[in-house]
């Protein structure tokens, strides 16, 4: 991840979706090989039926998201429902980086392996410990 820039103005979908790219690389092999299958999508803010179904008071309030069914929780008897996903926010990833001035390629590298963790069914604590060793 070294090599992308760091930003000092409001990067586009596209460039917060090439940092989420280069942030995957910096994962574990055993656990990039799991994500093969897993899409990651980057979009303004979350849609009106997942603001309702989280009970958002605010689109920013959600900076990331997980959507699909954890590999620990999988069975080989389940009807595929549709592919994994990662969804993160550009506006609240945007707002947060603006409000902490936090490192913008380490706050999405942050929000993906969040939400990647909940693919694993990692609690918080493993996610943090993934964070770590990435």
């Amino acid at each position: 991840m070294s090599d992308l820039p760091p930003f000092t103005h409001p990067p586009s979908l596209a460039d917060l979706d090439l940092m989420a790219r280069a942030a995957l690389d910096t994962l574990p092999e055993v656990l990039r090989a799991q994500c093969t299958d897993l899409v990651v999508r980057v979009e303004e803010f979350p849609d009106e039926e997942v603001q309702v179904s989280m009970g958002l008071e605010s689109p920013f309030d959600l900076l990331g998201l997980y959507h699909g069914v954890s590999i620990d929780r999988k069975s080989l008897g389940d009807v595929p429902g549709g592919p994994d996903m990662v969804f993160l926010y550009r506006s609240p990833v945007l707002d947060y980086w603006i409000e902490t001035g936090e490192d913008l390629n380490r706050l999405v590298r942050h929000v993906l392996i969040h939400e990647i963790g909940h693919h694993f069914g990692f609690s918080d604590e493993e996610m943090a410990d993934l964070e770590t060793q990435a």
